[in-house]
């Protein structure tokens, strides 16, 4: 198992939530997983022991800047995009592996150059933030064109296991076909992960987010360039905590059961159930991606057989797996989903407060995307409904911060039953960021 800085592994631990009680005929068994991993010696991405660089890098990013001529309207976006480069920069660990892509409608690099990826110290640091006056505006947007070029630059490196991207752009993707886009993306996919960034407001939600999801990161709004250096910070100390590359959600059911769906519920709703891929007789396999220490909900969603009253069965094995060399995988831990069927209503008709929690948080973010894309075709009375509902499941889950981006779009006439209003003269930033941060979920209160 790869890992940033040579620092101790994480400790994984699975823990299972669900009402393991079923109606007689009830075939659909829910269930919330935590993963949580701990223990794997680093703190906010600061490793806790010194790097052997005789070992050779064993993790690389890419950070790739739009330098399109939209960057120059106004200048404070290119400006504010090297001060980000460089504060990423500075964040990078000793002993990792990086470059920087300047993109536009071909991809340049810009450090270290000729195909390779410099590792990092304070010398190879100070050269990149050198170079970063050549991110310089001119040209189109072609994203595609910049993945392909970091993927190059990681494939230059298939000793490192562990990679991630940033991407910024600030408009859309116009010199590309979407086509071309999503055969890069086919292409890439599972080679690296990245977190994608928007500045400003003319660049396409829907389009980051598709980039984001493919490549197990996260997406979000920069609506103040000056605001992109302590995110560009952030996300590369997040980068340099990840310890552990290629761990997936193993989901076993025994004959006559089926996977419904499985999908990411916290920190943000990521639906992976078209990920599977399946690894041996009747188990399939999901991406989660990499991971440091930090803990995720995933909602499982399993069919089995109906039964009798009194009949009880496994319904599935979750498990955490990573591969090996030899093409085996090694299980860091597990958990077991049970059903069992009763005649006793008090017990089938319980709903588990973790899976009632997420159900909602899914509800929230599909009411919040519903409304804002019916405020966009101009039906205003479908968008008051769906963001009222929004409003509402918000308030009634303790998400106070999509709580506050929904008080921004609609005055809030009463949360407890929905009831609100569309606010006059909304800001595209206010809208953009309530639509963005959408999948951004809370957990269930203790």
């Amino acid at each position: 198992m790869a890992r940033f800085g040579k620092t101790n592994l994480p400790r994984f631990a699975v823990d299972i939530f669900q009402n393991e009680y079923l109606a007689e005929g009830a075939r659909e068994v829910n269930a919330i997983v935590t993963v949580t991993a701990t223990g794997g010696g680093t703190a906010a991405g600061v490793s806790a022991q010194p790097v052997n660089f005789s070992d050779g890098p064993d993790a690389a990013v890419v950070i790739m800047v739009d330098c399109s001529g939209s960057m120059d309207y106004p200048s404070t976006k290119i400006r504010a995009a090297r001060e980000a480069t460089a504060a990423a920069i500075d964040a990078v660990r000793d002993g990792v592996a990086f470059a920087v892509v300047a993109g536009t409608h071909e991809a340049k690099e810009v450090y270290p150059g000729s195909g390779q990826l410099a590792v990092s110290h304070a010398g190879s640091r100070e050269e990149a933030k050198q170079s970063l006056r050549r991110l310089t505006p001119g040209g189109g947007t072609a994203i595609g064109t910049w993945l392909s070029k970091a993927d190059q630059l990681f494939l230059s490196r298939r000793d490192i296991s562990i990679r991630h991207g940033i991407l910024l752009t600030d408009g859309r993707n116009e010199h590309e076909k979407p086509a071309d886009l999503q055969r890069t993306l086919d292409r890439v996919q599972g080679h690296f992960t990245a977190d994608c960034r928007g500045v400003g407001t003319d660049w396409e939600i829907e389009e980051l987010r598709r980039i984001s999801s493919v490549l197990l990161g996260t997406v979000d709004i920069v609506a103040d360039p000056a605001l992109l250096a302590d995110d560009f910070r952030s996300m590369m100390e997040n980068a340099m905590g990840k310890e552990v590359a290629d761990v997936a959600l193993r989901v076993w059911t025994p004959a006559n059961a089926s996977v419904k769906f499985v999908k990411q519920v916290a920190p943000a709703v990521e639906d992976l159930t078209a990920r599977r891929k399946d690894s041996a007789p009747r188990a399939g396999d999901y991406p989660t991606g990499s991971w440091g220490d930090e803990s995720r909900d995933y909602h499982v969603c399993i069919e089995v057989p109906a039964a009798a009253v009194g009949s009880e069965m496994l319904a599935g094995r979750i498990s955490l797996v990573v591969p090996q060399p030899d093409g085996t995988s090694e299980v860091l831990s597990q958990g077991l989903v049970k059903a069992v069927w009763t005649d006793d209503i008090s017990a089938s008709t319980k709903i588990s407060p973790q899976v009632a929690h997420y159900t909602g948080q899914a509800d929230l973010a599909n009411a919040i995307q519903e409304g804002m894309e019916a405020h966009r075709r101009g039906d205003v009375d479908s968008a008051t409904s769906k963001l009222g509902k929004a409003v509402q499941l918000a308030h009634e889950s303790g998400n106070e911060d999509t709580f506050r981006l929904l008080a921004k779009v609609v005055d809030v006439v009463d949360a407890k039953e929905g009831t609100v209003r569309f606010r006059k003269n909304v800001s595209e930033a206010d809208s953009m960021t309530l639509e963005t941060r959408s999948t951004k979920t809370v957990r269930v209160k203790k």
